[in-house]
């Protein structure tokens, strides 16, 4: 039976942050990561490595990315994402039921933490790609999202396991945790599942940073609701709640929204689990600038109700309640240029047409007569003498439908147009283990149980409803860090 000072169980952000926080307080640290080696990295490997956080001016850009360049710089409104606006965009999509001592340590540790990162190893660039427009020679930031991981998630991960390697962490890969060693109220270690043996790592301090259960359909279909188990999982497949299980089993409370999850639009034909070769290029995050139609042929979603980054965790969910539990993104060729680059891939179901007759006949599962009269009607509600500008919540709107769309509304008459079929893809899910500010999982009774701490996407408490985006891998830092940094000085103790 070996021992360890600090067991993290999981091998993305969350785990690596936690690992990496616990070995700076001179704790002997060993990760337990349930894939093989090259399926690793959690959900954080799946993602397009988009960071939110707070920053006041260029000054504070540069920081994180130090090798910005000088011409970058002159061509770049950069802005600023100050504090106030997280706080305000943590309030408003989770309608104010998050926690708020939770919310307070995103938000205000954020930038603190991303420099960590850096310190770390990590390394960070502008999202130019999928944040910014150029308006007037200048690119313009929007929606809170500034920065990235150099190569994205997969980026990230590597960067995270050399650093965790180089300082000396060992990570067992294909090593899954079933269950926590305890006695009483502290939690002593993990017993393990490697090559179908069982075995017990005993440890001073366990941190679990192991996902939500967004790969569990029973779960999936047991605690959001029915029709869940259909949704496709854009990730890892190794996140079934496997963390959330074995501290429940000992007492510890249950947090935040467990009907909840962050849910997008993702390519209808997508395999079950994420497919690493593809990364996140099967979600489809332009539909702001498109027509959302269902079976029926009709509308059923204000499209322009805000910024992509507000709006796409909680539409999959809408999606998925639609017949046959998928929609199709209508575009013509005055906003193709808007698209993204997901729409250039290979993998995808899509359809075009140079009539809008032609086009409706080939929308599979389409009411085709039907969404001629949606086209038409909406071409007649498109307020034109609106300017149209991408950057912005424009105000251009229609006016007269049964759902109206508030911005970025242009009429469709620019043919050849393109549909792509999508339906739900979950990412993770909001219910998890109740914490407190120092990252210790709480029991029924609200107490610490000695010995464990969490942190990452099995917190609960933080995201209700809706989720602002880059702010999970945000969270995944500042609480891996927390978690660790409170786990390493635990064991001097």
């Amino acid at each position: 039976m070996s021992e360890y000072d600090v067991i993290v169980v999981g091998g993305g952000n969350a785990a690596f942050c936690a690992g990496l926080a616990a070995q700076e307080q001179g704790a002997k640290v060993l990760m337990l990561e349930a894939a093989p080696e090259d399926e690793a990295g959690g959900n954080s490997r799946f993602t397009a490595g988009s960071i939110r956080v707070v920053y006041n001016g260029v000054e504070d850009i540069k920081t994180l990315i130090p090798d910005l360049t000088d011409k970058e710089i002159e061509e770049t409104d950069f802005g600023t994402y100050t504090a106030e606006k997280f706080f305000d965009d943590m309030a408003m999509v989770t309608q104010n039921r998050a926690n708020p001592d939770l919310v307070e340590l995103l938000v205000t540790k954020s930038f603190e933490a991303l420099n960590w990162m850096r310190e770390k190893g990590v390394r960070f660039i502008p999202i130019y790609g999928r944040q910014a427009f150029k308006i007037d020679g200048k690119f313009k930031f929007w929606g809170g999202l500034t920065v990235e991981a150099v190569g994205g998630g997969p980026g990230l991960i590597n960067m995270l396991t050399a650093s965790a390697k180089k300082r000396g962490i060992e990570v067992r890969y294909a090593t899954r945790a079933i269950d926590l060693l305890h006695t009483g109220n502290r939690v002593e270690g993990v017993r393990v599942r490697h090559d179908g043996n069982d075995s017990e790592i005993k440890a001073k301090s366990v941190v679990l940073a192991c996902g939500g259960f967004q790969a569990n359909p029973e779960w999936r279909t047991r605690y959001l609701g029915p029709g869940w188990d259909l949704a496709k999982v854009r990730g890892t497949r190794f996140n079934t709640g496997d963390g959330i299980r074995m501290a429940l089993d000992i007492g510890a409370g249950p947090c935040g929204n467990w009907s909840g999850c962050h849910a997008v639009q993702w390519e209808m034909n997508a395999p079950e689990f994420g497919d690493l070769a593809v990364g996140d290029q099967f979600q489809k995050h332009s539909y702001p600038f498109s027509m959302l139609i269902n079976a029926t042929g009709k509308r059923f979603v204000d499209e322009g109700a805000d910024f992509r980054n507000y709006t796409y965790a909680k539409y999959g969910r809408v999606v998925l309640e639609q017949p046959g539990q998928f929609a199709w993104q209508i575009f013509d060729q005055k906003v193709k240029h808007l698209q993204r680059d997901e729409y250039r891939i290979r993998q995808m179901t899509k359809v075009t047409g140079n009539t809008i007759e032609e086009f409706a006949a080939k929308l599979e599962g389409v009411n085709a007569a039907e969404f001629v009269k949606t086209v038409t009607e909406w071409n007649k509600a498109v307020r034109t003498d609106v300017p149209f500008n991408p950057n912005i919540k424009d105000g251009r709107c229609t006016q007269g439908l049964a759902i109206n769309k508030s911005n970025w509304a242009n009429t469709l008459d620019a043919p050849p147009y393109e549909g792509y079929a999508v339906t739900c893809g979950i990412t993770f899910t909001f219910g998890g283990l109740r914490t407190n500010i120092d990252g210790e999982v709480l029991n029924t009774d609200y107490q610490p149980i000695r010995g464990l701490y969490a942190a990452g996407e099995l917190v609960g408490g933080l995201f209700y409803f809706n989720y602002p985006g880059g702010s999970g891998l945000c969270a995944g830092a500042v609480f891996g860090k927390i978690a660790g940094t409170s786990a390493g000085r635990a064991t001097k103790n």
